[in-house]
């Protein structure tokens, strides 16, 4: 499927009030962590129902269009190679990781990562040593770091909780927000499927757990749980 008849399609649903919304909600002002990001201000459910109709799309094709400017395009590569990884064998599952781990750079927002690295890293690593996400949790990338606990809910989907674990006490002192909550989310997630292995992390590390962070791990808890762990009486 060529290049131009993909950007043409998802150009065509382009919407300037969508847009003008989607920059300011993703944060695209200067000092901001979307700063400098286009949209075109297209829906998600419009950019999955463009995979669908483009699921032959090249490897090397998706590629190009995740070095997009705008935002959309770079979803719908992601969805895209999500798509492909899903349904492709070992061979091509090894080159849509490495496709992925080589253009972190234009996985450059939360939406982007979310939606993308448990799909593609964590269920590539499932067999797999996974030190490369310990490499990425260090990473001067809020995004690569972002992509190493993300990666992880792969894990957790499979009762699998060392490396989230692990990972969030590493990130334990990260002083961007987007890292605490994606960190609460997945102890959260943790915590879904064996509360007590969330509580005893909890107990060892929430004093020195930024507030954010916190806040989202404990948010299943009952009120009275959440107050003790918030005025620090666990």
């Amino acid at each position: 499927m060529a290049y131009q008849e993909i950007i043409d399609h998802l150009h065509s649903f382009a919407n300037p009030e969508i847009a003008e919304h989607s920059q300011r909600f993703f944060k695209t002002a200067e000092g901001e962590y979307g700063f400098g990001d286009k949209f075109l201000g297209i829906r998600v459910p419009v950019i999955r129902q463009a995979v669908k109709k483009f699921k032959i799309t090249p490897l090397s094709v998706a590629e190009k269009l995740l070095k997009s400017e705008y935002h959309e395009v770079r979803l719908y590569a992601l969805l895209l190679l999500v798509f492909r990884f899903s349904k492709s064998s070992i061979d091509e599952q090894h080159e849509i990781y490495h496709l992925y781990l080589s253009n972190t750079q234009y996985v450059n927002n939360w939406d982007l990562v979310d939606s993308s690295a448990h799909h593609i890293v964590g269920a590539y690593l499932k067999n797999k040593d996974r030190s490369v996400l310990y490499d990425l949790s260090k990473s001067n990338s809020l995004w690569e770091r972002r992509i190493a606990i993300m990666s992880t809910f792969y894990f957790i989907k499979k009762n699998q909780f060392g490396d989230t674990l692990h990972i969030s006490e590493q990130l334990l002192r990260d002083q961007e927000d987007l890292i605490h909550k994606a960190v609460g989310w997945m102890l959260r997630e943790v915590g879904k499927r064996d509360l007590a292995i969330e509580v005893a992390f909890l107990k060892a590390h929430y004093q020195k757990m930024p507030r954010i962070m916190l806040r989202y791990a404990i948010e299943k808890f009952s009120k009275e749980e959440r107050q003790k762990y918030l005025s620090g009486k666990v």
